[in-house]
């Protein structure tokens, strides 16, 4: 199938060269239900065992500030880190680029370590426990995901493989062409990954860890929905990667693994971590 022309400007909301992107709308979708969720579940005290939430909706309002932040620039950072060494030239010869976020490079990973770290600044501020603070932000994360990704499907970038499946997508358009002058993907239908992700990484994650919080009860286990979190989106991530296309800069890696990959690792080893500390320490107190 043919990649539909979809404009990346939200219609009505633009005018000549600026205007409102759907990847930015998909932020904005991402942050503001994830607030509300984060809020339903703090508000839901008995989700929480004895000790009762982490932080109260008012200060949820305030973690939200902190977690923006923690994605914008850990997300660019990441990306500048982990991907400008390999790019030629690499991103920071003009250092301008590196603020240029509207034409892309967004590291998920990056966005992560933003937030590990808005997350340690809030909980020692507000003398709350970092990992159920983690358990909350955790909780809401695919919401996130799902928009992210299915905007990634609107800009028509961070396409899969080449593929003969009956639903691959040639990812070219008018709107596409106009932009690069020509169609970066080529003319192969290719698997339509963005949308995978999205399926896997926002919907069936969201879903794993909605009965993880309502019918395992696991927030009583501090650290453990973050642990389930961090598993889950690193095994779907390296599961993904075999079909999406990697970049052009980074395509001979050793063993066939991609920087998608590499970097799920230590979250799969963390999520882990944060599963048997979660066991160990209900363990004790029982």
């Amino acid at each position: 199938m043919s990649f539909p022309d979809i404009d990346p400007f939200v219609p009505f909301l633009h005018w000549g060269n600026f205007g409102v992107r759907w990847y930015a709308l998909a932020y904005v979708a991402g942050i503001l239900l994830g607030w509300r969720y984060a809020v339903m579940l703090a508000k839901n005290e008995a989700l929480w065992g004895p000790k009762g939430p982490p932080a109260t909706p008012a200060q949820i309002d305030d973690l939200v500030l902190w977690i923006t932040l923690g994605v914008v620039l850990g997300g660019r950072l990441g990306y500048v880190l982990f991907y400008g060494p390999f790019q030629d030239p690499p991103i920071w010869k003009d250092p301008l680029d590196i603020l240029k976020i509207w034409e892309g490079g967004m590291s998920f990973h990056g966005g992560l370590l933003g937030v590990l770290l808005a997350m340690w600044l809030f909980a020692k501020r507000n003398g709350a426990s970092l990992f159920s603070i983690g358990d909350l932000v955790c909780a809401v994360v695919p919401i996130g995901l799902f928009f992210g990704r299915v905007a990634n499907f609107i800009n028509g970038e961070l396409w899969g493989r080449v593929t003969d499946a009956p639903w691959g997508v040639v990812f070219c358009n008018q709107t596409i062409e106009t932009a690069y002058g020509y169609c970066p993907a080529g003319p192969d239908p290719r698997h339509p990954s963005q949308l995978y992700e999205a399926a896997l990484e926002g919907i069936v994650l969201f879903v794993l860890l909605r009965l993880a919080t309502h019918r395992w009860r696991l927030l009583e286990r501090p650290g453990a929905v973050a642990g389930l979190f961090l598993v889950g989106y690193g095994l779907f991530r390296a599961l993904l990667e075999t079909v999406r296309e990697p970049d052009a800069f980074l395509r001979d890696l050793p063993l066939g693994l991609t920087m998608g990959m590499l970097l799920s690792l230590p979250m799969i080893a963390g999520g882990i971590w944060l599963l048997w500390r979660a066991r160990r320490e209900a363990a004790a107190a029982a």
